[in-house]
């Protein structure tokens, strides 16, 4: 079995341009790859959540791919079922679902979607009434005797629904073989996101939030993750009178990036990303050497510090253990729109940059919209502002 996904070879995208150049087209790059595979007779399946395990998806011969929606333009057509006091990012996706404006969302031939906050839960209900839907159960109290358990059991019903469905056997050779591609872009990405250790860094956090995938173990991406690590190695002058910020909260996902490009409009560099879209999900690798591969992957995917958790305490422990690394001046926490597990967490969050880590802190709720952009700006300015004076001292 190769070691990428469907196939490709190891030295795919060597001669490929410039590797932000590569990423920027990564929606129709990905479009192309899901379409030769689906010639090829291979499944795709369209996952909404860090917690489903790619790699069991592909040790079923099939392509993972993530589906969750970051345009504006979505919002006002799931409106039509879904609440306006909804989660963007919900309702974006959903948007897509109506409109069938995601060619990934309209080949896919299952959908697994999961447990976590409630917005999600009952749009997949309504999503699943015309598509192929799997949901994980999730069990939410982190520190619950018998909660690993019961996630396994989780992991062990999905792999029988993928078997079944497509008519494969996810063997223990394939899933080991599906985590070593896994664990090979993790580690790639974790050591791209630690170049934002320097002083000044070599990339803004916009260039490094570009190096991701709608589609996971594309060698044409993995190579072009090595590539990088080569070509942004010394630090950008450029971005040596920057404010230093880490960004926590919701996932920044493809198209929803306004915040961010807020940040670095004014006066920012963000040098660490501890969502989802960032460091949170690439933090640990899978025991690839485990007796039980499925229950490593158990163990990986269940570590996943998220809000849904309670107590979500790993969280915590990872901000400040990143604060230690990446050195931020400041501190700023997205919140989508009626994300309520975030939002409420906040309170923590806060508490820990303020008190413990010694940092201002800002917390911005908003949605796609760009109709507060000026106010976040302002907002924005004023912590650098602060941030500026307490240097200067």
């Amino acid at each position: 079995m190769s070691d990428c996904c469907c196939g490709q070879g190891a030295e795919a995208g060597v001669g490929a341009p410039d590797p932000l150049e590569h990423f920027a087209r990564m929606i129709p790059n990905c479009l192309a790859y899901a379409n030769e595979a689906k010639a090829a007779g291979k499944a795709v399946v369209g996952i909404l959540c860090e917690y489903t395990p790619r790699e069991l998806i592909m040790a079923a011969g099939a392509v993972p791919v993530c589906l969750c929606g970051g345009s504006a333009k979505m919002i006002a057509p799931a409106e039509q079922h879904l609440p306006a006091n909804l989660c963007p990012l919900i309702k974006s996706t959903y948007g897509y679902h109506l409109t069938k404006n995601n060619p990934f969302l309209e080949m896919a031939d299952l959908i697994v979607a999961e447990t976590t906050c409630d917005g999600k839960k009952k749009m997949y209900e309504l999503m699943g009434e015309t598509r192929p839907m799997y949901v994980l159960e999730l069990p939410q109290r982190s520190g619950e005797p018998g909660a690993m358990e019961y996630w396994h059991i989780e992991l062990k019903k999905l792999k029988k629904e993928l078997e079944q469905r497509f008519r494969v056997e996810i063997t223990d050779t394939k899933l080991r073989a599906a985590i070593g591609v896994m664990n090979r872009e993790r580690r790639l990405r974790r050591e791209l996101a630690d170049l934002m250790q320097s002083d000044p860094p070599p990339l803004t956090g916009r260039q490094l939030l570009e190096f991701k995938s709608s589609i996971s173990g594309i060698c044409v991406d993995l190579a072009q993750y090595e590539k990088a690590l080569e070509v942004y190695r010394n630090p950008d002058a450029k971005l040596s009178a920057k404010v230093r910020v880490m960004m926590t909260g919701v996932p920044i996902v493809h198209g929803a990036e306004r915040v961010l490009d807020i940040i670095e409009g004014n006066g920012g560099v963000v040098v660490c990303m501890e969502n989802c879209t960032g460091l949170k999900p690439i933090l640990e690798d899978v025991n690839a050497e485990a007796a039980d591969p499925l229950r490593a992957l158990a163990e990986k995917y269940y570590h996943l510090p998220c809000s849904v958790m309670t107590r979500n305490s790993k969280r915590l422990e990872v901000l400040r253990q990143l604060a230690g690394r990446f050195r931020p001046q400041a501190v700023i926490e997205l919140i989508w729109q009626a994300c309520l597990t975030y939002d409420v967490e906040a309170f923590h969050t806060r508490r820990l940059v303020e008190e413990d880590l010694g940092l201002p802190y800002l917390r911005i709720e908003t949605d796609y919209s760009p109709s507060d952009s000026a106010r976040v700006a302002t907002r924005v300015e004023a912590i650098f502002e602060t941030v500026r004076q307490q240097s200067s001292i």
